[in-house]
């Protein structure tokens, strides 16, 4: 079993068989990852890796469409394509935090 922490959710701890994606752990177990279309197509599930990335599997063509490199060297996934195979932390923005016109931004 794995562990994964989602820190923008209260640092809430679950645990779970390795091998899935994040964002499938995060709806199975309410760690709260924002999503709109689950595939790859919309960019609102952008987080962070704060420890363990290390632990997550190759970046998709799809994650290339919303992220760039610099992201990509500061831990940012998207949690919908990444699969985990041992323990990561978590974070990402919250809709309501996120500047107008970005994936996943929440109109005011």
């Amino acid at each position: 079993m794995i562990r994964v922490t989602f820190l923008t959710n209260d640092a809430k701890v679950v645990e779970a068989p390795e091998g899935g994606s994040l964002l499938r752990l995060s709806i199975r177990h309410q760690g709260g990852i924002p999503f709109k279309c689950g595939g790859g197509l919309c960019g609102t599930c952008r987080c962070r890796i704060e420890s363990g990335i290390e632990h997550c599997d190759a970046i998709k063509d799809k994650e290339r469409r919303h992220l760039t490199e610099a992201d990509f060297a500061s831990g940012h996934r998207m949690a919908c394509q990444t699969s985990i195979n041992g323990d990561v932390s978590v974070s990402w923005v919250r809709p309501e935090d996120r500047p107008p016109g970005t994936p996943g931004a929440k109109t005011r």
